[in-house]
């Protein structure tokens, strides 16, 4: 195994923390289907998509550096959505945390100095720069539109497609 036990179990854990936020998100998608705000159901739909990828990105590297892989136990999805509000909050919290946890890993990998694993993890810090901002700016429109005028969210996910 190229990689350390310890950060072999990291990896571990994180292809189950972003398979539990795949389901979480496409939970929130299902709020919004029920809402008939098809666009930002769509955007979360297209967020479950990008953590599973994420979680088969961790999967790949830790077959190619020989390390075990065992995913744990994914816990179910929050079901009862308050609001758009607070979906969004939620999955802004979700994504700072999930930088916490890549972060953990590139220390870990300093560390170590495990260049195989910093190399891999860049990826990963970059990606979640570009996720914090994302969320961050969904939740301001959100916000700024309020839950009776979440039309004008709709139409500002329009113009990305």
């Amino acid at each position: 195994m190229q990689i350390s036990n310890t950060m072999s179990d990291l990896m571990n854990a994180q292809i189950g923390n972003e398979l539990g936020a795949s389901n979480q998100y496409l939970q929130i998608a299902a709020y919004f289907e029920g809402q008939a705000l098809k666009k930002i159901a769509k955007l979360f739909v297209k967020q479950a998509e990008e953590e599973r990828t994420h979680a088969m990105k961790f999967f790949e590297h830790l077959n190619e550096v020989g390390a075990p892989v065992s995913i744990a136990a994914i816990p179910a999805p929050q079901y009862e959505i308050a609001s758009a509000e607070a979906a969004f909050k939620m999955s802004l919290a979700w994504e700072k945390e999930v930088t916490k946890q890549v972060y953990a890993m590139v220390e870990l990998s300093i560390q170590e100095k495990d260049y195989a694993s910093q190399n891999f993890l860049q990826w990963f810090v970059a990606e979640q720069v570009e996720e914090v901002s994302s969320m961050e700016t969904y939740l301001q429109i959100v916000q700024r539109s309020g839950e009776k005028n979440l039309l004008m969210m709709e139409a500002y996910l329009s113009h990305g497609d």
